[in-house]
């Protein structure tokens, strides 16, 4: 006998739909629920996910005098060809100042780091600048008690400010630059007392330098203001650090 094909009873639902004037199950196609992306657009105000924000235009570092940054220049514009890096030159006396301006500079410490992100990179021999006929060229290096009774000059914009017994103040003003320093050593008056990177910097014919043993080192650190820490900052961080591009950070 052939059955009959019935329609769907009192309180039942046809096969293949949901109940009629009822919500969708959960997780089933349907209205979407308030606050999430319709049609894989992202929510207002959000960033599409896993896309990539543009790249600054320019990325500007700062370096104190003596610092070196060139190899990890380098470095930068092989792997950012679309940020351009602009290297300005600053005093150690305003790096403070100048890293409101800076998206991150090679600094010296001290420094009032307050606020900033610092990360130590290496530290410097004090040495002794002194004229190329001195005597106290005789040695490889030098004691601070063979500095007893000379003149020891310090500039307005020295860096490291040691007091060294048994030297002699000069008679005249400080020479306003470490250069005017080191001219006036040249000139056979004196010595002065410098990082090696600056002996370096203001090298000249008529002077030469000894390292200072027991002195303290000066210390070069790359320094950023931490409410700024944008991706570019992050990759020269990398660099210095010696992150292959593919390195995770």
């Amino acid at each position: 006998m052939g059955g009959i094909r019935r329609g769907p009873g009192p309180g039942r639902r046809p096969f293949g739909g949901p109940a009629k004037g009822r919500a969708p199950a959960a997780g089933k196609p349907g209205k979407p629920a308030p606050g999430k992306p319709i049609s894989g657009k992202p929510a207002p105000g959000k960033p599409a996910p896993g896309r990539p924000q543009p790249s600054a235009e320019t990325f500007a570092l700062g370096a104190i005098p003596g610092a070196t940054p060139g190899k990890w220049v380098d470095i930068w514009n092989e792997r950012m060809p679309q940020t351009r890096l602009v290297l300005e030159q600053i005093e150690v006396a305003g790096q403070r100042r100048a890293l409101d301006r800076l998206d991150a500079a090679l600094v010296r410490l001290p420094i009032d780091t307050a606020g900033l992100h610092v990360i130590r990179l290496y530290d410097e021999t004090t040495v002794v600048v002194m004229a190329s006929d001195s005597h106290l060229t005789a040695a490889h290096d030098l004691d601070p008690a063979d500095l007893d009774g000379e003149v020891l000059i310090v500039p307005r914009d020295d860096v490291l400010g040691l007091g060294m017994p048994g030297t002699v103040a000069p008679s005249f003003d400080p020479p306003e630059t470490t250069a005017d320093a080191i001219a006036t050593v040249a000139a056979g008056v004196g010595i002065v007392l410098v990082p090696m990177s600056l002996a370096r910097l203001h090298h000249r014919k008529d002077v030469e330098h000894r390292p200072l043993r027991g002195a303290p080192v000066s210390t070069v650190a790359l320094a950023w203001d931490a409410a700024r820490t944008t991706p570019e900052v992050e990759t020269f961080v990398g660099i210095v650090r010696g992150r292959t591009p593919n390195s995770s950070r």
